[in-house]
């Protein structure tokens, strides 16, 4: 896949209307009150292309982190008041993060906003990288910088429903491993959003 082919169909999944997700959408029993306080944030659903073959760029968050440590997740994190919106703080998360220069980063639009059991009302923004030869973790916030084929991600048969306790209830969520990572919640979730538009 050439990445104008890429570019081409990423635009046409997001002309397609998604709406938004939370980490509670396997639980319709659970009532969220309605004063609830959502702290906005954004990720960067940065999307490459290596030898023909597109992939997405995941992190594995350093594990002392207050929220969610050790899990795999996109570069990202909580807007600042200093950022424009939710573009500016995800692309500056990923430099911060990951090391991606703005200049390597065609972003092509946003995806529906999801809510985490964090209280995050988070922005997907969907782009197209060019460029990732100066890519390295951030120490004190990533573990590790991974990629993930799409063609893995965006096959339906890959993502499973699975559960655990929290807060004294059975919590169900989607999970979409692999090999050795495990890609569960917020991030498995947007992804699995994508997915069904890509289709």
């Amino acid at each position: 896949m050439t990445k104008v082919d890429l570019e081409q169909k990423l635009r046409t999944a997001l002309e397609k209307s998604g709406a938004a997700s939370s980490d509670f959408d396997l639980n319709p029993e659970l009532v969220l009150p309605d004063d609830r306080i959502l702290r906005p944030a954004a990720v960067l659903v940065a999307v490459q292309v290596v030898d023909d073959k597109a992939e997405v760029i995941l992190t594995k968050r350093a594990s002392h982190l207050k929220h969610h440590p050790g899990q795999i997740a996109f570069p990202g994190g909580k807007q600042d008041k200093a950022d424009s919106g939710p573009i500016d703080t995800a692309l500056r998360e990923a430099e911060e993060e990951i090391g991606l220069r703005r200049e390597n980063v065609q972003v092509l639009g946003t995806l529906p906003m999801h809510e985490t059991v964090t209280g995050f009302n988070v922005t997907p923004v969907l782009a197209l990288v060019s460029d990732t030869e100066g890519l390295r973790p951030e120490p004190g916030e990533v573990a590790e910088i991974f990629s993930v084929p799409i063609g893995h991600l965006f096959c339906a048969e890959q993502y499973k429903v699975q559960s655990r306790y929290w807060r004294r209830s059975r919590r169900y969520y989607y999970t979409v491993p692999y090999g050795p990572y495990y890609i569960w919640g917020a991030t498995a979730r947007i992804l699995r959003s994508l997915a069904e538009q890509y289709r």
